[in-house]
């Protein structure tokens, strides 16, 4: 095996611009889907939706690369990941709230505690997983995964490669059994089992985590970088035709396969991205723009669809053509300049002062960079 540096804040930087990337995926399926529709654009995002899937396979990368032998205490983890997402969470559900409140539309009060305990999505009431800020409801999720990563870091860290293989296939399989064996449940009852619930999508955040943890025991994953993008770009291309000729009422349509059938696609990227920062190797992805972009998404991904929501109330969607993409370009020039004074603003000074004010690891074990981002948006 070969050595592998420490981690730190954007140790591996094509990580980091490929959170962009997802991010846009999301932002672009709720554009077309809540504002209008751009020909082929919106045909290959539709179910751009799966870019969450991205960042819950890649929270278990980038998590088990940073803590696999950092022999941090479960409540100093459990502490950066509060700090990380708690902030921006909450001031996005105050913001998203106000908008509810000018457009003259009831919230739930109920929902909007669920969404600041980060408990929503554990609800199948579509107003309470969707309550508050509807975009945070995958923040629900990364908290289960927060709880559960001391655990799996103990059973899985220190194994050999085959336990990390045969793992990775069992979340995958169960996956693959899992679609179908729900399609006796009501449409919405499936969709919230199979989109929302955080018991079945901890299995993406697994595979994460095995994936994480061979690459920094030296794997080398057997696709190259340009040829996991394909694989990305061509899966969500076979969606069109498939979203041709099945609706998605139906249990074997797209919408929900997207999501949940795409987390070894994603893992393949994510790790031919990391093989590829490690071995020096320039990937596009991690020049300072982009670095920026990727710090940004985390915010991106919980203010974008609160501009979208006021910017159709206050002007109606537009008509197709031009004015549908100056509308585009209008949501998406506000909603990541939004992003930016965020992030300065408020992610990233609160979670250097919440990190500050709660436990640490004593200083001999202290880790002498901080560690990468990978929530959701950030994500």
């Amino acid at each position: 095996m070969t050595s592998i540096p420490g981690p730190g804040r954007d140790r591996l930087p094509s990580l980091t611009g490929l959170r962009f990337w997802a991010a846009l995926l999301v932002v672009l399926y709720h554009l077309s889907r809540q504002v209008g529709t751009v020909p082929f654009l919106s045909e290959a995002v539709w179910y751009g939706r799966s870019g969450v899937t991205f960042f819950f396979v890649l929270s278990g990368v980038v998590l088990a690369w940073t803590y696999d032998g950092a022999r941090v205490p479960a409540k100093v983890f459990l502490w950066r990941r509060f700090a990380r997402i708690w902030p921006l969470l909450a001031v996005s559900v105050g913001v998203s709230v106000a908008v509810w409140a000018v457009m003259d539309h009831p919230v739930s009060l109920k929902a909007v505690a669920a969404t600041l305990l980060a408990v929503h999505a554990w609800f199948p009431q579509p107003v309470m997983f969707t309550g508050g800020n509807p975009a945070a409801w995958s923040l629900s999720d990364e908290a289960f995964f927060y709880l559960l990563f001391p655990a799996l870091l103990a059973l899985l860290a220190g194994r050999r490669a085959r336990v990390w293989l045969w793992t990775a296939v069992a979340v995958t399989g169960a996956a693959l059994v899992l679609w179908p064996s729900l399609s006796g449940l009501s449409p919405a009852t499936r969709g919230w089992a199979l989109d929302y619930l955080p018991l079945t999508r901890a299995l993406q955040f697994v595979l994460g985590v095995v994936a994480g943890l061979a690459l920094k025991r030296g794997w080398r994953p057997p696709l190259p970088l340009w040829a996991a993008a394909s694989l990305v770009m061509g899966w969500h291309l076979a969606l069109i035709p498939w979203s041709h000729a099945v609706p998605d009422a139906l249990w074997y349509s797209p919408y929900t396969a997207s999501q949940w059938l795409s987390a070894p696609i994603f893992a393949a990227l994510i790790c031919a991205a990391a093989r590829a920062d490690l071995d020096g190797r320039r990937t596009g992805l991690g020049g300072a723009w982009m670095i920026r972009l990727g710090h940004w998404s985390f915010a991106w991904y919980l203010l974008h669809e609160i501009v979208i929501r006021a910017a159709v109330f206050t002007w109606g969607r537009p008509a197709p053509g031009d004015a549908t993409l100056l509308f585009w370009a209008g949501v998406l020039a506000v909603s990541l300049t939004a992003a930016a004074a965020a992030y300065h603003g408020v992610e990233h000074p609160a979670e250097r002062r919440l990190r500050r004010a709660g436990p640490s690891v004593p200083r001999p074990d202290r880790p002498e960079h901080p560690e990468p981002r990978a929530s959701v948006g950030a994500r």
